[in-house]
């Protein structure tokens, strides 16, 4: 398949993650990121049962690794936790903005032609109109404000983790597992010191099999595919769809009102996309 099937693929997957993050915030945090991200792995043992080298990464890449999934998904599950799911979610998604401003800084022979600008400024534009479409015309609480410091922290760990991908010797798409598992054990055992005990339920099971492996499992493996295919401006312009869908799924399961403003950004969004994906 071409690169943009693998990102759409993921970007499907992503639609869902705010929305699960929502239903299971009542976890603590560390405990949520960690029992996914485990989840999440599970589709890549059997590679490893069947080849011990799938694993087999330098420690560089390794770190780089738990650098993007933990440090990700830690910091937007404490945005979703503290401030309102919709706006938090749709601070995270400006990190397809970052992987097209930032590709030029982060990787070598990589320029920004001023396509990528527009594309780029039109796509920021609808995040902006769709944050201010989800208000729904009241405000943020003062306590929730600081909130959406992490949701922004996350969006430029998922953008540099993305291009940094690009910059470190080449890896099998299996060592996303090792990645998920490691970086899942490591949040359970911060779990363990910080923070309480809690006993989970039926449903609570269910949702996590649902968040680990879907967003937090087979997503990443087909991002790692599209991204080991394709350029890294398309797709970070491509991923804009993603806020457009996880922001009308989350205003679903909150019941927050479908506004003019709404349209707008899924107009720009999608206009950014479309134009992203035509540069050459």
């Amino acid at each position: 398949m071409p690169s943009t099937a693998y990102a759409l693929i993921a970007i499907a997957l992503w639609t869902t993650l705010a929305s699960l993050g929502t239903s299971l915030s009542h976890l603590p945090p560390f405990l949520l990121t960690g029992l996914a991200l485990i989840i999440g792995s599970v589709p890549s043992w059997p590679l490893v049962l069947r080849d011990r080298g799938a694993w087999k990464v330098p420690p560089r890449t390794l770190a780089l690794g738990i650098y993007g999934l933990f440090g990700y998904h830690f910091l937007l599950f404490i945005a979703l936790r503290y401030a309102p799911p919709v706006e938090a979610n749709l601070v995270n998604y400006l990190w397809p903005l970052l992987m097209v401003v930032l590709a030029p800084v982060l990787l070598t022979g990589v320029s920004l032609r001023p396509l990528h600008l527009v594309a780029g400024l039109l796509g920021f534009g609808g995040a902006a109109a769709a944050i201010l479409g989800a208000g729904g015309g009241g405000g943020v609480s003062a306590a929730g404000y600081w909130g959406f410091a992490p949701a922004l922290a996350s969006a430029f760990v998922w953008a540099s983790y993305s291009l940094w991908t690009k910059r470190v010797p080449a890896f099998p798409t299996s060592a996303i597992g090792l990645f998920g598992l490691v970086s899942g054990v490591l949040a359970l055992a911060c779990h363990a010191v910080l923070e309480p005990s809690v006993s989970l339920t039926a449903r609570d099971w269910a949702l996590l099999a649902l968040c680990g492996l879907g967003p937090l499992g087979a997503a990443f493996f087909v991002w790692d595919m599209a991204l080991k295919r394709g350029d890294a401006r398309q797709i970070g312009i491509l991923s804009y769809i993603t806020p457009l869908g996880s922001t009308a799924l989350l205003l679903l399961v909150t019941g927050r009102p479908l506004t003019w403003t709404i349209a707008l950004a899924a107009w720009l969004i999608i206009s950014a996309a479309i134009m992203g994906t035509r540069v050459r």
